[in-house]
Formats: C-alpha cells, structure tokens, sequence
C-alpha cells in the first residue's frame, strides 16, 4: 500500500484577501502563501521619497497613479500571484482596470524595490522577473547598501544608476527624473 498522500490546496488572491497576519507581509506565488517580516525604518524611509517625487510628478502632469509600499496586484491566474512591490505606478489610461475591492489584476506600468540589508537578491530579482512578465514596463531596483540602482526592462536590459546619477522615467513616465543620492539620504 502507498501512503495517502495530499497535495496541499492552492490560495487564490481572493483567499488571500481574507488573511491577516499582525506584523508580517503577504504575497502569494503561483497559489502559495509567503509571509515576510516588514520592511526596515530606512526602507520604509527610502520608498516614501520615492512615493512622494513620483506622486508629485504625476499629479502635475496628470499622467496616471501611484500606489504605496506593499500594495498587491494580480499578475498571475490559475494558480493565483499577487506581489506587492515597494511603490508602484500604473498609467492613467488603464486606472479603469482597478476595482474598489481587491486586488488589480494588472501589472503596474512602473514597480520600485528597495533592498533591505536582510533580503535575498534572487528573491527581488523573480520578484522584478514576475512584473516584467506580467506587463510591466519598467522595474527599478534600489540597493542601498551599495547605494545604486538597477533598471530592468522587458527586453532583457539592465543598467546602473550609480548615487550621483538620475533615476529616469523613460518612455514610462517621459521627464521624470531624480538624483539617486537625493533618495538614499
């Protein structure tokens, strides 16, 4: 005789809706709950200067929204993912997509990550790797501990934007831009 043996239920975003952990973050990849300590004071520091030059350029252009840390969208179905990138932003033409209940199944057009000193770079990288597959059209990954920035696009491009350089909107938000340095310290 074989063991009975039972593959455990996959979560859907909608079951994950319904989870609340005090204290801990949640995504979920490809059906599966992951739960993470919140991000470090400067972390937090750091995506909120972020937040607030992209929110500002924004508003003033009237170009879209942007979305605060750990806000989570539906990148994936069957099985469900939802990632909660640091800050995010998605274009005013597809705003209609976002429901008032849930979670948008939608990648943003723009995701931010900021590196905490504690986490894994190959777990930010599939985090930037599932946007990027998703649809999203530009991912910039903040480490602050070399105080650089890494630019990931769909067609498999990366540069560096060291901390004296500008972070660049490109063709995602056109004129942005913002000194590095400025966001690190």
């Amino acid at each position: 005789m074989f063991p009975d043996v039972t593959t455990p239920a996959l979560l859907t975003a909608e079951g994950l809706e319904r989870i609340s952990i005090p204290g801990k973050v949640t995504e979920l990849i490809r059906g599966q709950l992951v739960v993470r300590e919140p991000p470090g004071t400067w972390h937090g520091m750091i995506s909120a200067k972020l937040a607030y030059r992209l929110s500002t350029f924004v508003e003033q252009h009237d170009l879209g929204a942007v979305f605060a840390q750990d806000t989570g969208f539906k990148i994936e179905s069957d099985p469900d993912t939802v990632r909660g990138p640091d800050v995010a932003f998605v274009a005013k033409e597809r705003l209609h997509l976002i429901k008032k209940k849930g979670y948008a199944a939608l990648a943003p057009d723009l995701v931010v990550e900021v590196l905490s000193p504690d986490e894994r770079p190959a777990d930010v990288l599939a985090k930037v790797a599932n946007f990027l597959s998703a649809g999203c059209r530009l991912a910039w990954v903040v480490d602050q501990r070399r105080e650089e920035a890494r630019v990931h696009r769909p067609d498999g491009s990366i540069s560096i934007v060291p901390a004296e350089g500008n972070l660049d909107g490109e063709d995602v938000l056109p004129g942005f831009g913002c000194r590095l340095k400025e966001i690190l310290g």
